[in-house]
C-alpha cells in the first residue's frame, strides 16, 4: 500500500454528490498568525475547487493588504463599499459590499486598507468580537461555504473571523521555524472557543509548499502528524512556480492551469474537506 506525505496509506476521497439546495453556509477561517504561508493561495484555490464541485463559494477578504481581492482580480482599492463599511456602518449591508468574480459561483467581500482603522474603531464596539458574524448572517443562507482569509495577526479581526467561523483550516509552510508559532495560534483559537463560540472546530493543517525532495519538509510534516494527529489534511500543497502565475494572472491555478498537480491537489483538497464534514 502506498503511503501519503503524512505518512498515511493514500486515499482517493471520492467526488462529492451535487447539492439539490443551497445553504446556510458553513463558515471556514483560513488562519495563520505568519505571512507567506499560502493563506491566500490556498482560500483562493480551496474556493475555486469548491465551486467546481457545485458549491456557491463566498470569500471574506478579511486582511487590509487585499492580496485575496487583488488575487481574483479585483481592484479593491477603488471600491466605495468594502467589508470594513459592512462592519463600521449600520446602513451597510453584506449584499451592498459583495462582488461577483471571474469565477463561476464565487463571489467576493472585498477588503482594502480602511480595514486596518477597524481594528481600533471596534475596541470601542459593544459586542466587538462578534460584528464580522452579524455582518455574514445576513447572507449564510445564499452560499454552501463562506471562506474568510484573515490577515497574519491575532487581533481583533482575526478575533472578529474565529468568533463567525464554524470552522478554522490552518495552512502551515512545511519548515521548522513555521512550526513553533502554531503553538500560539491553537492557544488563541482555544481561547475563543472557551469564551466566545463554543462550536468552533480545526478543521485541519494543510501543510502548504512541500518539497518531497528535502528532508527537512519531510520532517516537518512528520512532526506536525505526531502534534496534530489526524488534524492534519492527507492533502499536502506542493511547492511549484505555478501558483505565482496564477496570482499575476489573477486567477485560481483551477482555471489557470486546470491539468497542473497543484490543480489537481485542492481539488482532492476539497474532496477531504466535504468527506470529512468541513463543507457541505
Amino acid at each position: 500500500m502506498q503511503l501519503g506525505p503524512t505518512g498515511r496509506p493514500l486515499r482517493d476521497f471520492p467526488e462529492p454528490q451535487p447539492l439539490s439546495t443551497h445553504g446556510p453556509a458553513r463558515i471556514i477561517a483560513m488562519v495563520n498568525q505568519k505571512g507567506g504561508v499560502g493563506k491566500t493561495t490556498s482560500t483562493i484555490n480551496l474556493g475555486a475547487a469548491l465551486a467546481e464541485y457545485g458549491r456557491k463559494v463566498l470569500m471574506v477578504d478579511f486582511d487590509p493588504q487585499g492580496a485575496l481581492s487583488a488575487g481574483l482580480g479585483v481592484s479593491s482599492h477603488e471600491l466605495d463599499t468594502t467589508v470594513y463599511n459592512v462592519m463600521m456602518e449600520r446602513n451597510v449591508h453584506a449584499r451592498d459590499a459583495i462582488v461577483p468574480t471571474n469565477v463561476e459561483d464565487v463571489d467576493l467581500l472585498p477588503a482594502n486598507i480602511d480595514l486596518s482603522a477597524a481594528e481600533v474603531q471596534l475596541v470601542n464596539e459593544v459586542a466587538r468580537e462578534q460584528v464580522l458574524a452579524r455582518a455574514l448572517r445576513d447572507v449564510a443562507d445564499d452560499y454552501d461555504v463562506i471562506l474568510i482569509d484573515c490577515q497574519p495577526s491575532l487581533g481583533l479581526l482575526t478575533v472578529n473571523a474565529l468568533t463567525a467561523a464554524h470552522g478554522v483550516i490552518i495552512p502551515l509552510i512545511a519548515e521548522f521555524f513555521a512550526l513553533r508559532a502554531v503553538a500560539l495560534l491553537v492557544e488563541t483559537i482555544e481561547k475563543v472557543q472557551d469564551r466566545l463560540n463554543p462550536d468552533l472546530n480545526i478543521d485541519g493543517v494543510l501543510a502548504t509548499m512541500y518539497d518531497a525532495r528535502t528532508l527537512h519538509s519531510r520532517e516537518v510534516v512528520t512532526r506536525l502528524v505526531e502534534a496534530f494527529g489526524d488534524k492534519v489534511f492527507e492533502t499536502v500543497i506542493r511547492r511549484t512556480i505555478r501558483f505565482a502565475d496564477a496570482t499575476v494572472a489573477a486567477e485560481p491555478i483551477t482555471s489557470y492551469a486546470s491539468n497542473h498537480q497543484g490543480a489537481d491537489a485542492y481539488r482532492q483538497l476539497a474532496r477531504e474537506l466535504i468527506a470529512r464534514g468541513g463543507a457541505p
